[in-house]
């Protein structure tokens, strides 16, 4: 039971001295004394413990590389349409050209309704060039997939 006691009051001498260390400037990033200069301190403790710490900022997400992009694109094409090596290459290439193209137009500093209208004709270049190279079955698939796609769009703007 003495072994108990005593074991007990070295723990509960520990802990708070270990408490009291940390208010008065051995921890929590504080200089000298409880608050930095003294009881209080002159800006120096808990009051500016804030402006210690690093700013941790929340960074803008990065943006997913067109390549990534396009390499998804070409994929879901892949499996719907059966495409060969080739055609996934080349897919992947126009693809890759146009999402460039994309983000070209949205930095331009030009009206919306410009920019819609080179949205629309940069989509419709970029779909004849799928369609140049996919065969009389993908070219039917294809554009049913298309018109899927946009159908879906138009169903989100209203």
């Amino acid at each position: 039971m003495k072994t108990f006691k005593s074991v007990f009051i070295a723990v509960f001498l520990f802990l708070s001295a270990n408490t009291i260390s940390a208010q008065y400037g051995n921890g929590y990033g504080s200089n000298s004394g409880y608050g930095g200069n003294g009881y209080g301190g002159s800006g120096y403790g808990r009051s500016n413990q804030m402006g210690q710490m690093p700013a941790s900022q929340p960074s803008a997400p990065k943006p997913i590389p067109v390549e990534v992009t396009a390499a998804k694109i070409v994929e879901y094409y892949k499996k719907e349409l059966n495409l060969d090596a080739l055609q996934e290459v080349v897919l992947k290439n126009i693809y890759t050209k146009s999402l460039k193209k994309e983000e070209a137009l949205l930095k331009k500093e030009s009206s919306d309704e410009e920019k819609e209208n080179e949205f629309k004709v940069l989509g419709e270049m970029t779909e004849m060039e799928v369609k140049q190279i996919l065969n009389k079955d993908q070219k039917a698939k294809f554009v049913i997939l298309s018109e899927e796609r946009k159908n879906q769009i138009e169903s989100k703007k209203h």
